[in-house]
């Protein structure tokens, strides 16, 4: 589905990210990102969403350049991205009001959607992410760990085949987060998504990513990418395969400082 082609990146300062770096997604993939600070784990995020554009080489998405944001890439930030004046309702039908007001003009909107009405696409997310009962709650009404669910509503309230998240789950205490790592892995299982979670934690990596692709010092100039079958259900955290792997990870994480 996505495929990074020899691209280079450097800020305008001159701090160079990427140089002649190949990467290649599946459909349906699921990826972490992992790398010390510093080593362009969102700058590749960025890159993927379009929002930063690489200064030599080419990202494709699904066969076609990315020059700009997709309708069909969804984007998750750390820090929740919500409107403050607006409910917990009103931010989940954002994205979809932007999408009516445009229409399916294949920039804003697919070119082949038909947006029903807003509550029977809203509404259904609101229940499955516990979110009827603060649906009319402003965010600072509201937990860290409901924000963050707002933002999943929204974003899965558009139908992305792409997912991509930056350290969602960063600012959480424990039992927050790993029930939303839970629902992540639930809801990629159920509806086949293309994920790209970038994570500064081993253990979070080694739980989201079936693959894992660990940056080094920057410039990166090559992909090292280690597979991790098992993660595929919450309940791998409790495996030896699952201790192995972040063991494995911490060992690469340690040769690269």
């Amino acid at each position: 589905m996505i495929t990074l082609q020899s691209i280079c990146f450097a800020y305008p300062d001159g701090t160079n990210v990427f140089e002649d770096f190949s990467w290649e997604v599946g459909s349906g993939e699921a990826w972490a990102v992992l790398g010390p600070s510093g080593c362009g784990k969102t700058t590749l995020l960025y890159l993927l969403a379009a929002l930063r554009h690489p200064t030599a080489g080419e990202i494709r998405i699904s066969g076609e350049p990315l020059f700009k944001p997709r309708p069909r890439t969804g984007l998750i930030l750390q820090d929740y991205g919500l409107l403050p004046w607006a409910t917990v309702r009103e931010n989940v039908a954002l994205g979809l009001r932007l999408r009516r007001f445009y229409g399916p003009d294949g920039v804003h909107s697919p070119a082949d959607e038909r947006i029903p009405e807003l509550a029977d696409r809203i509404d259904p997310w609101l229940e499955r992410l516990a979110l009827l009962s603060i649906a009319e709650s402003y965010p600072a009404q509201i937990s860290g760990g409901q924000r963050q669910r707002t933002a999943i509503a929204r974003t899965l309230a558009l139908d992305p085949d792409l997912l991509l998240m930056d350290e969602p789950f960063a600012s959480l205490d424990a039992p927050t987060r790993e029930g939303l790592q839970a629902l992540t892995i639930e809801l990629r299982n159920e509806r086949g998504l293309t994920t790209v979670i970038v994570t500064h934690a081993i253990e979070e990596a080694a739980l989201l990513g079936r693959r894992i692709l660990l940056l080094g010092m920057i410039p990166n100039t090559s992909a090292m990418v280690y597979d991790n079958p098992g993660a595929t259900h919450s309940t791998y955290r409790d495996t030896s395969e699952y201790a192995s792997m972040c063991a494995q990870l911490r060992r690469a994480m340690e040769a690269i400082a």
